[in-house]
């Protein structure tokens, strides 16, 4: 077993076992500190493909910037916990039969019907100046550019949207800055000289 072997194992363990737990965890502080540990994992994962530039991006965007702000706010909404264990013994089976067939269908996918063994291919083995961002580029602006550019468009409507059901009008007591009278005014209205006596000579 060699070094990047034992690697992939130990992370591909973890992986599993954090994402198990931001399910069954109870606490959601502890949840997201999972995702987080799982999210740390994946990119471990990403840099043995040589993706090094979605490793980085991974811990960078969703573990410092994401998955910080949704500890945040996790943490200042203050949830109450006691209804969320309720009816947990009534919805049991319900849970039990979805994930029954989500892990029939994950086995399905993952047969040898449709991954054969010894028929996937191995990753290929890049010199010492391959550039992963230069590559991904070049894929993502000319074979994907059209599915780029969809969602990028849907990401930007659904940002506009969330402001929009967000948005609760303006308060009479708010402070909002008003673009047409800063235009309108004059240097006079703002600047003037005051002249002062002096008292030395």
């Amino acid at each position: 077993m060699n070094f990047q072997l034992i690697i992939f194992s130990i992370f591909s363990a973890i992986l599993l076992f954090a994402a198990a737990m931001v399910i069954f965890s109870r606490h959601p502080v502890r949840g997201v500190l999972f995702l987080v540990l799982a999210f740390f994992a994946s990119s471990i994962l990403w840099m043995l493909l040589e993706a090094e530039f979605l490793s980085l991006v991974l811990i960078f965007v969703y573990v410092g910037a994401v998955m910080t702000l949704f500890l945040f706010v996790v943490m200042m909404i203050n949830i109450d916990l006691a209804p969320l264990s309720e009816g947990f013994v009534r919805y049991l089976p319900l849970g039990l039969l979805v994930t029954g067939m989500t892990v029939g269908m994950i086995m399905y996918a993952l047969s040898p019907k449709h991954f054969p063994l010894g028929v996937t291919a191995v990753p290929e083995i890049h010199p010492g100046n391959y550039s992963n961002v230069k590559e991904l580029g070049s894929v993502l602006y000319t074979q994907y550019v059209y599915p780029f550019e969809i969602a990028s468009a849907l990401l930007l409507v659904a940002i506009v949207s969330a402001i929009s059901l967000a948005f609760r009008g303006r308060r009479p007591d708010s402070k909002a800055q008003k673009i047409s009278e800063q235009v309108a005014v004059h240097k006079k209205d703002r600047f003037y000289v005051v002249n002062m006596r002096s008292d030395q000579p």
